[in-house]
């Protein structure tokens, strides 16, 4: 983050790791990473702001501190982009486990919020862009009367897939829970993005809202 002069973590193995197993090994080399010295880094309840414990399992809004992280932004005050004691809240859901080790899993503003549980729309898309007639997906949250939201994959198919609404759940039923499947695929040529590449997601929020 250019806030935090820009890198805050590094990722690897460590020497600790010499005996861990493969799958360990994918999971450490798949984190972001140690903070650098100095970089103070925590986890926080995103309703309540308690901090959470370092058990690589919980997950809460990723928050920043030290030396060279901004201390807040030019001619901008009371956003709520820092805390009352100075930590800079990134905005990213993470864990962070034992040996400090960082793994983002969202974007809060990317958390769909269904019947009171959280669904994270990276892990969805991760599920649905493993199918091997994937090129891209986006998961959004679908305002809902009954559950507040639920989710919606805008899918664009490789050149040559047949694959379906169907098809799909079937390939993600297993690797996610049953209340994570999504209500609705919808299948577009391309999917919206910003300037810099990225996808926007809120066109897709706005389409929905609309539809």
């Amino acid at each position: 983050m250019t806030e935090i002069s820009p890198v805050g973590a590094i990722g690897g193995t460590r020497t600790q790791h010499r005996d861990a197993t493969d799958d360990e090994l994918v999971a450490v080399r798949a984190a972001q990473g140690q903070p650098l010295p100095l970089v103070n880094l925590r986890i926080v309840d995103v309703e309540t702001g308690r901090e959470l414990p370092r058990d690589g399992q919980a997950v809460g809004e990723l928050q920043v501190a030290g030396p060279w992280v901004a201390g807040g932004y030019f001619r901008v005050a009371g956003d709520g982009s820092f805390t009352g004691d100075g930590w800079l809240r990134t905005g990213d859901l993470a864990t962070l486990d034992a040996e400090g080790y960082l793994r983002l899993v969202d974007r809060m503003k990317d958390l769909i919020k269904s019947g009171g549980e959280w669904i994270s729309s990276v892990e969805l898309e991760a599920a649905i862009s493993s199918h091997p007639g994937v090129a891209e997906v986006a998961v959004i949250g679908r305002p809902d009367p009954r559950w507040m939201e639920r989710p919606v994959a805008y899918v664009v198919l490789r050149d040559g897939s047949t694959a379906t609404a169907d098809e799909l759940l079937d390939h993600i039923t297993p690797m996610v829970a049953k209340w994570w499947l999504p209500d609705d695929f919808v299948f577009l040529p391309t999917l919206p993005k910003t300037g810099t590449g990225k996808l926007a997601k809120n066109t897709l929020r706005d389409s929905a809202r609309i539809a």
